[in-house]
């Protein structure tokens, strides 16, 4: 079963307009736009956005509503497509980073380490490098620093290492390949954590490129968004939140100047209205994966 994370509190933060422009950014199944859609008026819009070709046809096969457009594509190139569409601002944005349930849970994705499949995860299976043909021919140092700085793994060396090693005598083309190199090169175990949970995330955000897709939309959507308006993120690990933080921070806050400088003309356009917004205990016991989850939001003002 697909479940919405924070789904109530991010959209509640949208303060939908009824006849507002919204964005969500990451459709998955739906269960944002459809919460969006609900609150939108007859002359509302909402456009959603998703790198999965599934996604996208489970779009347009479950919802037939004439204030919805779907776009298979990055929300990274949102303000081109607001450009195609004769779109200069919006009232706001909502974007649930990470992977969705629906490619974790379908085995032949290739997302999990739970289920034996070739080594795919690629968001849009459409275009781009499959894992395995990435993990076949990328240099030991460069894995090594993705598992460190993407997973923060400990054992990023050694697990680097092994891998080259191992693929020098077969090709390393199925999850429990990849699964079982990392079982045995991980000595220390984490409580409630497999060993390959760091990084299998570490290179699906390489193989899909997910912070420099986040870092380039956080660029475009302060000009975007109208005043009143409102950009409602929720992230999934400390690398995604950190990035979000840090360009909140740098659009509501004023510059950091000597102490000599008494007086500044700067006048802020934007200010946080909400700082990492965990989900209930309630929401957890009956979705465990919104226990990550961290909600962040920031308003236009002026």
């Amino acid at each position: 079963m697909h479940y919405s994370v924070l789904l109530k509190e991010s959209v509640d933060l949208l303060n939908i307009k009824p006849d507002g422009i919204y964005i969500d950014g990451t459709f998955g199944r739906g269960g944002h736009s459809r919460f969006i859609l609900d609150q939108l008026g007859e002359h509302g819009l909402l456009i959603a956005f998703d790198k999965d070709i599934e996604a996208i046809s489970y779009a347009k096969e479950t919802i037939t509503d004439k204030r919805f457009i779907i776009i298979h594509d990055s929300f990274a190139n949102l303000k081109k497509h607001l450009e195609q569409h004769n779109i200069q601002k919006i009232d706001g944005v909502l974007l649930d980073l990470g992977v969705s349930s629906p490619q974790i849970d379908t085995a032949s994705r290739g997302f999990s380490f739970r289920y034996d499949s070739e080594l795919d995860m690629r968001m849009d299976t459409s275009k781009g490098i499959s894992c395995k043909e990435w993990l076949n021919t990328v240099k030991e140092e460069e894995l090594s620093n993705i598992l460190w700085h993407y997973g923060e793994e400990r054992f990023s060396r050694k697990i680097a290492h092994n891998i080259v090693a191992q693929r020098e005598k077969e090709p390393i083309l199925t999850t429990t390949q990849l699964t079982k190199i990392i079982e045995d090169t991980v000595t220390f175990r984490e409580k409630s954590q497999h060993p390959a949970t760091r990084s299998f995330q570490a290179i699906r955000i390489v193989i899909n490129n997910e912070l420099g897709d986040l870092e380039s939309v956080l660029e475009d959507i302060p000009d975007l968004l109208k005043v009143g308006g409102r950009a409602v993120i929720i992230s999934f690990h400390s690398l995604e939140d950190r990035i979000v933080k840090t360009k909140f921070n740098q659009l509501s806050k004023p510059r950091e100047l000597p102490k000599w400088v008494l007086v500044t003309d700067d006048v802020l356009n934007y200010k946080v209205i909400a700082k990492k917004i965990k989900a209930s205990i309630a929401e957890i016991d009956e979705n465990s994966r919104s226990r990550s989850a961290v909600l962040r939001a920031l308003e236009r003002v002026r």
